[in-house]
């Protein structure tokens, strides 16, 4: 790693984990990790790797040091007492997702740099079909994708999207709370579960009764709160919401997979009509090292796809999808194949993240 050469001759003094925040985000960081008994661990550009490989290693009473001088008073009676907090750390010049543990050795503290502005759908670069499926005015759009493939940015671009082109009551449940989305033509509310509320369950019960246009959902994670999810996009609200899913049929799969068999026949057939589109994503670093750059599956519910759904055939969607690439429809292979093409990914990356890899290797025999 180029920057982490330059700095090994000299590694500077850092008193305060705002000084380590200041110089992850210099060096373009996504993650900081500030381990009992570790060197000070940074993620560049999807790798995980010391900042500096003579730095030392963090003591049990330097962590805790860092932790205490940022956590308040109830954040450090939280940690004492159930071993764990997780909050949005915010500075005079930046945002951060916050987790803070004690395990075998210490107090661990993590962190995710959350970029402040609000990116465009257009500097995104995602697809018009993603801008299509946000001028519905009800149904269900999910985000889906691993850990740390940028679902919350590209969430915050949907909702900042439906913010400029219209007048409605946007509420969004998240923890914590990433992007501070300012009110432009919409009137914006921001909860925070742990915070403002005790749970998505509960935050989105309590939005259904404060007459909101827009729902985003941070994380749907159980059966509750997909349940009200999928109630609320059928009964006129515009639902988006996030999946740690890899692809658009596992996350159908997953959405249905939470209810008991004697309901899912019923949720099938709410999902169907329900449902608007699944935007599937990942990051992938390019070839020169520099950079991660997006991959990105885009499923459109046509009547197609909403009889596979309804069917339980879900099997049958990749096929559905190559199909409807006129409607705008993108599958990750596709994706993958086009930023090799251009350049941008190597063959080894392009091979490991395909769905279908015989049909990938056969791609590259041709």
């Amino acid at each position: 790693m180029s920057d982490q050469a330059q700095t090994e001759d000299l590694v500077p003094v850092l008193g305060s984990v705002d000084d380590y925040l200041r110089f992850c985000m210099q060096y373009d960081a996504s993650d900081l990790h500030l381990a009992t008994a570790c060197q000070p661990i940074w993620r560049r550009f999807g790798t995980l790797g010391p900042i500096w490989h003579n730095g030392a290693q963090l003591t049990a009473e330097d962590t805790r040091r860092l932790a205490y001088s940022f956590l308040t008073d109830e954040k450090i009676q939280k940690l004492e007492e159930r071993g764990d907090v997780d909050f949005a750390y915010s500075t005079d010049f930046g945002r951060f997702r916050a987790s803070v543990i004690q395990q075998r050795l210490g107090i661990d503290i993590t962190f995710r740099i959350i970029s402040t502005t609000v990116r465009t759908i257009e500097e995104l670069k995602l697809p018009d079909t993603v801008r299509t499926l946000i001028r519905y005015h009800n149904g269900l759009i999910l985000v889906t994708g691993p850990v740390g493939c940028g679902k919350s940015t590209t969430l915050a671009a949907l909702v900042d999207g439906v913010n400029k082109d219209r007048e409605d009551h946007i509420i969004t449940l998240e923890e914590p709370i990433e992007y501070v989305i300012e009110p432009k033509g919409c009137h914006v509310n921001q909860r925070e579960v742990g915070t403002h509320t005790a749970s998505f369950a509960a935050a989105l019960r309590g939005a259904l009764r404060e007459d909101p246009d827009v729902i985003m959902v941070g994380e749907m994670r159980d059966l509750e709160t997909i349940s009200l999810a999928i109630t609320a996009a059928e009964t006129g609200h515009l639902v988006l919401g996030t999946l740690h899913t890899g692809n658009a049929a596992r996350t159908l799969d997953r959405v249905l997979d939470v209810f008991p068999p004697d309901q899912r026949d019923q949720i099938r057939i709410m999902v169907s009509e329900s449902l608007r589109g699944i935007v599937s994503q990942q990051l992938v670093p390019t070839i020169d090292g520099n950079g991660r750059v997006m991959a990105i599956e885009v499923l459109v519910n046509t009547p197609a796809v909403a009889a596979c759904i309804r069917d339980g055939k879900t099997f049958m969607l990749n096929g559905v999808m190559q199909t409807g690439k006129n409607v705008g429809m993108i599958t990750m292979d596709d994706s993958l194949r086009t930023l090799y093409q251009k350049g941008l990914i190597s063959r080894e990356e392009c091979e490991s993240r395909a769905e279908d890899k015989q049909q990938m290797r056969l791609f590259f025999a041709a």
